[in-house]
């Protein structure tokens, strides 16, 4: 999937508490060291530091695209590169305490995967290379100058969703529909940038909104009841809840609604389709980005990329429930289809 910001003054009295501070986070750091010590190396092999927010399937899921890509490329971890990573354990100042060191080891490029690990790496230095993974909107978080002139040091891919090809889909599937009921998770901090997002994608496909929220998931069938005979289809953005969504597809099911989805798990869950990307993929991709680095390109000069490996789930047994014909041609290009 930069530009950074962030010293405090310490009164005697609090000299004691920051010495113990100081040695907590330094045993924090060691727990989250995956390899050597961080420290300058005089060998020929190539040196990639990796930064992540937090030890989880989906961001590991992208250091392992991301190493699986060097690989691939003849960079293997042992003989022919170093390879450290260290995890934030989820928190900020841990995830900067890790881009000082890395800024002081001078590695050939930092990987900064999720914000605010990237954040804290491109604040830290402006002269390594930095290549930051799962990062939303790498310009409001004040990474890159722009999308395509990223600026100096640092590049990356995004992980935003695609939501003006999930909305494509829907249209797709159902080429008469007009409105749309877009259903929120106001308790997700994605939120307000999902709702721009759609919106916009929207209006470029002639498409009517209706959005209405959810504040606790109680309210959910009666969220969605309320969308009933207004909208053609309803689309539950990403990071619904499970609750949310079991909810809304009731609602499709009982009343003929077609109810679409952001993410897999709601197709799973009972919704109609959706297009969707694998974090590995994602990793994969931003490995191609490392190898460009390490074989010679600027970070600054390569424009941010967004996922390209896009997979289609369909669930048959929903259309069907929800009086949807999925066409011949939907079908048979799905990547995978829900029994």
């Amino acid at each position: 999937m930069g530009r950074g910001k962030q010293v405090s003054l310490l009164r005697p009295t609090s000299v004691l508490a920051a010495a113990l501070s100081v040695t907590v986070l330094s045993a924090m750091l060691k727990g989250c060291t995956h390899s050597a010590q961080t420290i300058g190396d005089t060998d020929d092999r190539p040196f990639v530091a990796v930064t992540q927010l937090v030890d989880q399937p989906t961001l590991n899921a992208v250091r392992e695209g991301i190493r699986d890509e060097l690989l691939a490329a003849g960079y293997e971890a042992g003989p022919t590169l170093r390879w450290e990573w260290r995890s934030a354990g989820g928190s900020p100042a841990t995830a900067r305490q890790i881009a000082n060191k890395y800024a002081g080891a001078s590695p050939d490029v930092v990987v900064a995967i999720a914000n605010p690990n990237a954040s804290s790496a491109a604040a830290a230095s402006q002269d390594i290379p930095i290549v930051f993974s799962a990062v939303t909107d790498p310009v409001a978080a004040d990474l890159v100058d722009s999308i395509e002139r990223p600026g100096e040091n640092v590049s990356g891919v995004s992980d935003r969703l695609p939501v003006p090809q999930q909305i494509a889909l829907i249209k797709e599937i159902i080429p008469e529909v007009s409105s749309l009921g877009i259903i929120y998770d106001v308790n997700q901090s994605s939120t307000p940038g999902l709702t721009s997002l759609i919106n916009q994608s929207a209006i470029e496909q002639d498409l009517a909104i209706e959005a209405v929220t959810v504040l606790l998931p109680d309210e959910a069938a009666t969220t969605a009841a309320s969308l009933v005979g207004s909208v053609n289809a309803i689309y539950l953005p990403p990071e619904s809840t499970a609750v949310l969504s079991e909810a809304v597809v009731q609602v499709g099911r009982d009343n003929q609604v077609p109810v679409f989805a952001g993410e897999v798990d709601a197709v799973e869950g009972g919704a109609i389709a959706t297009l969707s990307f694998d974090y590995y993929d994602l990793g994969r991709q931003a490995g191609e980005m490392v190898v460009s680095v390490l074989e010679g390109r600027r970070p600054g000069d390569l424009s941010v990329e967004f996922v390209e490996d896009l997979r289609l789930t369909i669930n048959p047994a929903a259309a069907e429930a929800m009086g949807v014909q999925l066409p011949i041609a939907v079908v048979a290009r799905a990547d995978n289809t829900i029994d």
